[in-house]
Formats: structure tokens, sequence, C-alpha cells
């Protein structure tokens, strides 16, 4: 149940509706409670020039085109919203749709607005001539004022916002920001290289092993790996996963192996998943570091043809591998009583580098600017590192990276840039191994 737990705290955090919808359950309840202060409390004399004096037609009036006021420009605040995810999905790509979605200030605005609305009915209600009883909420309306002006500033902040929203470097930033925390919570500080693992008796081979069906079609986005792990331990046994969050999975193909077979094993894994329709950045740091790419590739496309902007995105990708250069990406393995009882298929750093940068490499084929700034991006991260295999995976980018852009280039100034940047980080690994570097 944690896993979909997860999946549907994720759901409501990309979701557009939560905050809106909280701020107008406020806004009734403020209505509710300045009723109920004006009936049941006499104001002091001293806030008699700041709370409201006037009658009942003045408030149903002061009310009412606040109330107007407020639905038209909540109008206006989602139109707004609608042209940013236009021009995000036009120039970004749709997937970067849930990040305007998610974005707390889009959605903190439209519910101020929203709110002072439902306020404002909640408030107006009251409201009784002499004829019909004589009731003025002095305190109320005067609320509703402040919150017109609070309003007021929120749309001027609104407009800035928006403003920076659609710039393409703070999208860029806000989803290197995502990829960032998704990599931290999927690796740890490397104090020193992990034990060898001891195989658990259960797991010393998997012919025979029960074959656990996915319980539904989607992609992966969940995985408790620890309560798996629990119910593992508990039966004896040992349970393998074949695929990672992040993959999609079909029903009738097996999901995981456990070996032996047990009862029960269904219905745990059932609990320990959650199958969505799309991949979320929970438990997936590929996908988080493919939206970043997405953007580089689409950058470079004929039709925008803008290769600062994937520039960029290699300054970002490289800053990430400079803050994995002294962390230890999760291993997929759980262990009890020193005994491995669950692994699964996890994301190692020459896959990492594959998802960085195979795509923007085949589409920068002809940007020679671009193959330059990868290779600077490659020199940086090599620097940083002293594990022979991850310098092997950045060595081997290098080399790509050269084939693509001498291919791809006809421009004497380009090809020699590349051959230089390329020398440059053989000559950075050459003073890296040597002794005491």
């Amino acid at each position: 149940m944690l896993a979909r737990w997860r999946q549907l705290r994720a759901h409501l955090a990309e979701s557009f509706w939560p905050r809106p919808a909280l701020l107008v359950l406020l806004g009734l309840f403020l209505g509710w409670l300045t009723e109920r202060l004006d009936r049941a409390a006499t104001l002091p004399d001293w806030l008699g020039d700041l709370v409201y004096s006037g009658g009942a037609e003045g408030a149903r009036g002061l009310l009412g085109a606040l109330a107007t006021a407020s639905l038209g420009v909540a109008g206006t605040i989602f139109s707004i919203t609608i042209a940013a995810l236009s021009l995000a999905s036009g120039q970004m790509g749709p997937r970067l749709l849930r990040n305007f979605t998610r974005d707390a200030g889009n959605q903190v605005a439209l519910g101020a607005f929203l709110g002072t609305f439902a306020y404002s009915l909640m408030v107006l209600r009251t409201i009784r001539s002499p004829a019909e009883g004589g009731f003025v909420p002095h305190l109320g309306v005067t609320l509703g004022v402040v919150l017109g002006l609070v309003c007021t500033g929120v749309l001027v902040w609104f407009v800035h916002h928006a403003a920076e929203g659609i710039n393409l470097d703070r999208v860029v930033e806000d989803v290197a920001a995502d990829m960032a925390k998704t990599l931290d919570a999927h690796s740890t500080e490397a104090a020193e290289p992990p034990a060898p693992l001891i195989p658990a008796p259960a797991a010393t081979g998997w012919a025979g092993a029960l074959a656990v069906p996915a319980p539904e079609e989607g992609y992966l986005q969940q995985l408790d790996a620890e309560g798996l792990a629990d119910w593992a331990a508990e039966q004896g046994c040992a349970v393998r996963l074949l695929s990672r969050p992040g993959h999609r999975v079909h029903p009738g193909l097996p999901l995981a192996l456990v070996q032996p077979p047990v009862e029960g094993a269904a219905a745990a894994l059932g609990r320990a998943v959650a199958i969505g329709a799309r991949r979320t950045l929970a438990d997936d740091p590929g996908f988080a570091v493919r939206q970043l790419t997405e953007i580089a590739v689409r950058a470079l496309s004929p039709g925008i043809n803008d290769p600062n902007t994937a520039m960029t995105v290699l300054d970002w990708l490289g800053a990430a591998l400079c803050r994995l250069a002294g962390r230890e990406l999760e291993p997929g393995v759980e262990l009890r009583e020193g005994q491995m009882v669950l692994d699964w298929p996890t994301t190692d750093y020459a896959g990492l580098l594959d998802v960085m940068f195979h795509m923007i490499r085949q589409s920068a084929g002809g940007s020679p600017a671009v193959i330059i700034r990868l290779l600077e991006t490659l020199t940086v991260a090599a620097r940083l590192e002293r594990r022979p295999e991850r310098l092997a995976a950045l060595a081997r980018h290098a080399a790509l990276a050269r084939e693509a852009g001498l291919a791809g280039t006809t421009d004497r100034a380009g090809r020699e840039g590349i051959l230089e940047r390329e020398q440059r980080f053989v000559e950075g690994l050459a003073v890296d191994a040597r002794p005491g570097a």
C-alpha cells in the first residue's frame, strides 16, 4: 500500500486543482467565520475608522463588485496559464506540461481569486436590508476589501511569474533542479566500495522459480522495495524484479521471479508496486534526465535551430555529473541478515550517460558548437572522477562525440575545435592517471 500512497501523493503534486480547491474551501470557511463573529461580537470603538460602517445596499454593491472582478480575473489567469501550456508544448515538448501544471505559483494565484469569489458569495448571502431584518456583516465586508487588495498584489506578482515561467532558461533550470533532486534521492555518499553481496540460499539458482505476472499494463511508477524485501524475508524466499521503475510492463508477462515458490507472491507484488499510464519522476532517474535532454533535442531540430539552449542543457548535465562524482548510485538490492532477498535492475553510471548524451549527440552532428560543448562537459566530469569504469564510460562518449562531430562538420575551424577539445579530454585522463593525482 505504500507504493499506492506514493503514487497518489505524486499524482496530487502534479495536478493543477488541489491548491485552488483548498483556497476555495478556505474562502468559504472565512465567510462562515466572519458571519459568526459579526453576530456574536461587538467591535470596539477604536476600530470604527477601519471597519466598514455603511449600510446594506453599499455592502451588497461592494461585495458584488468584488465577486465579479475576482471571478473575471480568475478566468484571465486561467487563460494565461493555458497560453503558457501551449507555448511549452510547442517549444519544449508535451512531457514538460506537468512542470507548468504543478507550479505552485500558478495554482495559488488562481486559488486566491477563486477563494475571494467564494468568500464574497458567503458574506453576500448574509446581508439583510432593514425591511428584511437589518443585518450588515461589517467585519465580513472589511475582510473582503482586504482580500481584494491582496488579490491586486497577487495579480501583479502573477504577471511577473508568468513571464518568468515561459523563459526558456528558467524552464531548463527548473527541470535541472528536478533532475538533481531525483539523482540525489537515488544515490548515496560513497564512503567506501560496497561489500560483495552474499546470495540468499534460495536465490542461488532461478530455475523453476515462480514467475509472477504484472497486475496491470502501464509504466512501473513506484516500488516499495523495503516492504517487498520484508515480505520475502518472512517467507524465506528471494525475489528478482525483471523491470525497474520507468519500464513498461504488460499483463501476462512476468514482472518478478520468486524462489522458492510461495503462496501469496502475486498479492505481495501487487502491494509493493504502483503502475500508471505514464512515466513519473519518482523512482525513475532516467526519466528526470530525459526531460532535460528532450529540451536540447527539440532546440536542435531544424524548425527551432537553437544551439544555445542545447549548450545550456549540456552545462546542467555536466553539473549533475559533477554531483555524482562522489556518490554511489543505488545498487538495486535489499539485504536481510546478510542475505540478498530482493534485487531489481537500476540505472548505472554508463546507462545514465547514454540517456544524457546519445540523443543530443545524434541531433548535434551538424552543429560543431554543441559537439564542442559536449566534449567540454565530459572533460569537466572526468576531472572529478577516479573510478576506472566511469572514466571508461566518459571516454567512450568522448570518442562518439568526436566521430559524430567530424562526420557532420565541413567547416575547418569547427573540426579543429572538436579535435582540440578531444585532445584536452585525453590529456586530462592522463594527468588524473598519474600517482597522487
